[in-house]
């Protein structure tokens, strides 16, 4: 296995510039990207990424939080293939298809919500316009006037459509979009220890204007790992049952393991009104995403065909067959294979080595972890070192591929991950954050990462 080490010379350095002659990277200044050392995959073994010059890097984001189980797995990759041989997408816009019913199927039998209903899309952010929607219209059809607005909490990312943004607590650019957002009933994030008070406080003044309180439940992911306790979640969620306001869960990014049970929800014992599920839904293997509606919530649009109740919204790919397929396998295997059980014990395994190793650093300010979901707040002694980039930079330099939120460096390995190979993460990333420490010290300027 040869590391990476960067994209300097070699093949990469063609593909490179490529790439950026044709492809706008998401959350990327592209007028700077070729000079950031992109790594540029070819294939993948396992946990492994393979970049175009043979290069490994150990996949420790999860590819975004996506990846669950690795790169490549047989199953998976059966599954797929099966599924090409009978057909690789149908509408469900009035239709069905055999192959989406056994994964909805599936899921209802494991989803912590009532009576479930699964409505399908192709992103997390697809699934939370989703639940905004039905959540607006459950209280029309109900003939309840004044239910229009949500409760969202400081910190909340929920996804980059105008209803995430506006959901969303701002951050990564965002404040140009602040014309077309709407306004939400705003109460702190994990970071205050009086959140769930306040939250529930805001829930009972404003429960006659309220349609839903959205939470992510446990996890802020994208605010920098940011964990609360499981107790705190369910008291608002029992706030919202008293006051009669819908509860949505957001667990695109907390669904189906990372928190070390199948969703964050089951923590705290939580049954919220809509669910919406993304990410690691298909394994990281194709684009999908659910919105898990209570059967009361669903009951609410049922009438007359193509009546008023009717819930008019959908997607051309929605319940791709070939991602339905893949999903389906996915949630068979992490039953199978026990995956939540190595999720535990590397999650422990991880707490004790960022312990001993990680959080003592100087240069580190906090860890924050929940599961395999793992936040490491730098301590950059000025702003504008761009500490977080860099250390992610020079991790993926050793073979570790991290990528960092602002000056949290994010770890989310896939759950099948292995102790060596949280052995080997811990390590690069104790390594990376002493080098840019000490060449921050020396007065170095900052690498180009």
């Amino acid at each position: 296995m040869t590391p990476g080490v960067g994209t300097e010379g070699g093949e990469a350095h063609d593909w490179v510039s490529r790439d950026a002659a044709v492809v706008w990277h998401g959350f990327t200044q592209m007028s700077s990207y070729a000079d950031n050392s992109p790594v540029i995959v070819d294939h993948a073994e396992g946990r492994e990424l393979i970049d175009v010059d043979g290069r490994h890097y150990l996949d420790a984001i999860s590819s975004l939080w996506v990846t669950t189980l690795g790169h490549r797995v047989p199953e998976l990759d059966d599954a797929l293939r099966r599924q090409l041989d009978r057909v690789a997408h149908s509408t469900l816009l009035g239709n069905g298809n055999t192959v989406v019913i056994e994964l909805a199927e599936a899921l209802a039998a494991v989803v912590p919500v009532d009576a479930p209903h699964i409505l399908f899309a192709s992103d997390g952010a697809s699934a939370v316009e989703q639940a905004l929607k039905i959540a607006f219209q459950y209280w029309t059809n109900k003939g309840v006037r004044g239910r229009h607005r949500y409760l969202a909490l400081g910190n909340a990312y929920h996804g980059d459509t105008v209803g995430g943004l506006s959901l969303g607590d701002g951050g990564f650019g965002t404040d140009v979009f602040d014309p077309l957002r709407f306004s939400v009933v705003r109460t702190p994030g994990y970071d205050d220890p009086g959140w769930a008070d306040k939250a529930v406080a805001a829930v009972e003044s404003h429960a006659g204007e309220l349609a839903a309180a959205v939470v992510e439940p446990l996890v802020q992911g994208a605010a920098g790992m940011l964990v609360t306790d499981p107790a705190e979640v369910a008291r608002l969620a029992e706030a919202c049952r008293r006051a009669g306001v819908l509860l949505i869960a957001d667990e695109v990014a907390t669904g189906f393991g990372r928190t070390g049970r199948l969703f964050a929800c089951e923590w705290s014992d939580t049954r919220p009104d809509l669910l919406c599920l993304g990410k690691g839904l298909t394994g990281g293997y194709l684009p999908m995403s659910a919105t898990v509606a209570a059967g009361h919530v669903y009951d609410a649009f049922l009438g007359e065909d193509l009546g008023a109740r009717t819930f008019y919204h959908g997607h051309s790919f929605a319940g791709n067959a070939l991602a339905a397929a893949v999903a389906l396998e996915h949630l068979g295997l992490i039953e199978r294979g026990d995956v939540l059980t190595n999720v535990g014990a590397r999650a422990g395994q991880l707490e004790g080595l960022l312990t001993r190793e990680v959080a003592p650093l100087p240069a580190v300010r906090a860890v924050r972890q929940r599961g395999l979901m793992v936040g490491v707040e730098l301590a950059p002694p000025a702003a504008g070192l761009k500490w977080g980039r860099r250390v992610c930079a020079g991790a993926v330099r050793r073979g570790v591929l991290l990528r960092p939120l602002g000056d949290v460096v994010v770890v989310m390995p896939p759950l099948t991950i292995t102790a060596d190979e949280i052995e080997r993460i811990t390590a690069t990333l104790a390594e990376a954050i002493v080098e840019v420490a000490e060449e921050s010290h020396a007065g170095a300027p900052p690498e180009a990462p």
